[in-house]
C-alpha cells in the first residue's frame, strides 16, 4: 500500500460485467454529489423565502445522504484519501494567508 494513500483495508466484491454493491453505491454517491451541487446552485438563486427554506431542508438531506455514503464507502475501503504533504499545506496556507488583505472584510469581521 502506498504510504501517501490513507485506507481501509477494501472489502471484497465480485469482478463480473454485473453492478455489485461498491458499483451501486459509488453510482449513489456521484448522484448525491451532483444533487447537493446543483441545490446550492438553486438556493444561490431562490428570491422566494418560502422556496428558499424548503430547498435548504432538501440540500441538508442530499448533503447528508452523501455524506453517510461517503463515509460508507471509506470504511469499506472503496474510496481512498491522498495525505496531504505538510510543506505544501504550509506554503499554500501562506500564500491565502496574504489574500486576507484584499478582502473588504478583516479578521475580526468587521468592514475596513
Amino acid at each position: 500500500m502506498n504510504q501517501s494513500k490513507i485506507q481501509n483495508p477494501e472489502s471484497p466484491v465480485a469482478k463480473t460485467p454485473q453492478m455489485n454493491d461498491r458499483d451501486f453505491i459509488n453510482d449513489m454517491l456521484a448522484t448525491e454529489k451532483y444533487m447537493t451541487a446543483s441545490y446550492s446552485t438553486a438556493l444561490n438563486e431562490a428570491s422566494n423565502q418560502y422556496i428558499y427554506t424548503d430547498l435548504l431542508a432538501i440540500f441538508n438531506e442530499t448533503q447528508n445522504c452523501q455524506r453517510e455514503l461517503y463515509n460508507l464507502m471509506f470504511q469499506k475501503g472503496w474510496y481512498s484519501l491522498e495525505q496531504a504533504d505538510q510543506q505544501k499545506l504550509q506554503q499554500e496556507y501562506q500564500q491565502f494567508q496574504g489574500y486576507t488583505a484584499q478582502f473588504p472584510y478583516g479578521n475580526n469581521g468587521m468592514m475596513q
